[in-house]
């Protein structure tokens, strides 16, 4: 694909959206969940989840109904949205746990030696939305997941543009919510919670499932999500004189199921009691997975809420701009039960479907943006776009150049000058799974699918998606010209990696 390169201050298309931007440079906040699915939340939907402050958000900003994440996992997923590159031209297309370190799903092992943590690195010097934002005069901070780089590698969020981090550099260690230690920038910060490995640590022999008692010790002191809000309040605290861009990388709700008690009890009163999670599908056993589910998001839900707060506190609201998405669909294992929330909202989101997968349930994703002032509240757009869009729309809001990337700003949708939004001719997702192999691609209403890529298939799946959201009808046999179209532009659209691991 001809990468798309954004000139700022020529491009005639933003030409009306940017002087809306040129008075004071706002503050950006970027809230990222982790298998957060599109009917997770109230605003897109749920009637099981309560989350009134995203639901305040919806009101007072815009929501896009067609907006994806760069790959329907979590660290291809980041990697698209901090370097604005899509999954046919990033550095990172997989979950590369760099395997040949070691004993790298041993938690003692990783405990004490922090080599075996972390995921395969971005490169040095590789312009990330930190590093853009910093070079503009933005302090910048992230709290939350990584997952870009292992500790000691150039991959680390202070190498790659962050000013401030804390909390998981390691994917793996934030399968757990009660981790043993988490990272304050480059060094570790030790917790009073012991190492339990949250996919081997079962109930006890002869311990009753329904005894909440027997749950217990996966409940510790220290709860993660505390501790990384306590240090992003910090970071607005102490940056409230100077324009700051925060990324909250949050790692719920992904499993493990677990969740303050307050809102454990709250939704427990509101589902009634449930069969126990016992640990069969992987993670941590949970003695009531759906009012747990729920409670984690609830509980993030309760946070953003604060953070409202102190941003109004400070008298920083107004001048913020607020945008809340989620990294990639919603998961099929720890207890996790995304067909009894309904979690993919109008696309399927089992086991095949949604997280792990290119079906819209797996990649399309919730998008809220507010601007007090700037967007008009209660908007909705249906502008197709996606994660490699967030680079040069943040350049846009921030009035700087925006380097070389895969995407178009869309801030002429977020102020409602649709007929100055530049449109993506496609977009296109692909998947080196290391047992499957999937990609996908976008083109107006056609969505071409190529599953099983690395057991030797590839025939590509057609769906009209005006018609078809669920996509549960093939049509590439009534639509051969469309299939040899979209082929060509998957072969366009893909570049060689350096790491073999992401070739197929």
């Amino acid at each position: 694909m001809k990468r798309i390169e954004i000139y700022i201050g020529l491009s005639v298309f933003a030409l009306s959206a940017k002087s809306q931007v040129k008075e004071s440079r706002p503050n950006v906040i970027y809230i990222i969940m982790d298998d957060l699915g599109y009917g997770d939340i109230g605003c897109y939907g749920s009637e099981k989840i309560e989350t009134p402050n995203i639901d305040r958000l919806y009101k007072d900003g815009i929501s896009f109904t067609q907006h994806y994440t760069g790959s329907p996992v979590s660290a291809p997923a980041r990697c698209v949205l901090m370097t604005g590159m899509h999954s046919g031209h990033a550095q990172i297309r997989a979950n590369d746990e760099m395997a040949y370190r070691g004993a790298i799903m041993n938690y003692d092992s990783m405990y004490v030696h922090p080599g075996l943590e972390g995921q395969y690195p971005l490169k040095a010097h590789t312009m990330t939305l930190g590093r853009m934002m910093q070079q503009a005069g933005y302090v910048t901070g992230c709290f939350g997941k990584w997952g870009l780089g292992a500790p000691g590698t150039e991959g680390t969020p202070n190498k790659q543009g962050f000013d401030s981090f804390y909390g998981y550099n390691c994917q793996r260690q934030a399968h757990s919510y009660y981790p043993a230690f988490l990272y304050k920038n480059e060094d570790r910060v030790y917790l009073a919670n012991k190492v339990l490995d949250p996919h081997k640590t079962k109930l006890d022999a002869g311990a009753d499932p329904r005894d909440e008692a027997a749950y217990a010790k996966f409940s510790q002191k220290e709860y993660a999500n505390d501790l990384i809000f306590d240090e992003l309040i910090s970071f607005v605290g102490q940056n409230r004189k100077k324009p700051f861009f925060l990324m909250w990388t949050t790692p719920l709700p992904h499993v493990s199921l677990q969740a303050p008690e307050k809102w454990v009890k709250y939704y427990v009163g509101k589902f009634g009691d449930e069969a126990p999670y016992i640990g069969k599908a992987g993670y941590m056993p949970c003695r009531y997975p759906h009012a747990t589910y729920a409670a984690m998001i609830s509980y993030f839900d309760e946070q953003i809420g604060k953070l409202i707060e102190k941003l109004k506190k400070e008298r920083l609201y107004d001048n913020t701009v607020i945008m809340f998405t989620s990294d990639n669909g919603p998961t099929f294992n720890g207890g996790s039960d995304s067909p009894w929330f309904d979690s993919g909202g109008p696309f399927r989101s089992e086991y095949g479907w949604g997280k792990c997968f290119v079906h819209e349930g797996g990649i399309r994703i919730p998008a809220i943006v507010t601007w007090p002032g700037k967007i008009k509240p209660s908007t909705q757009s249906d502008h197709i776009c996606g994660f490699q869009d967030v680079m040069p729309t943040l350049a846009d809001i921030a009035n700087i150049a925006c380097p070389e990337t895969d995407g178009i700003s869309f801030l002429p949708a977020l102020f409602g000058e649709t007929e100055r939004q530049k449109e993506h001719e496609y977009l296109y997702w692909e998947y080196p799974d290391p047992t499957i192999g999937l990609k996908a691609i976008r083109m107006g209403k056609w969505k071409g699918i190529v599953n099983n890529i690395r057991k030797g298939n590839s025939t590509m799946e057609l769906y009209d998606l005006e018609s078809d959201l669920r996509e549960e009808h093939d049509v590439a046999a009534e639509h051969p010209d469309i299939v040899r179209k979209l082929t060509r532009l998957m072969e366009k659209s893909h570049t060689e990696p350096e790491n073999p691991k992401f070739r197929f």
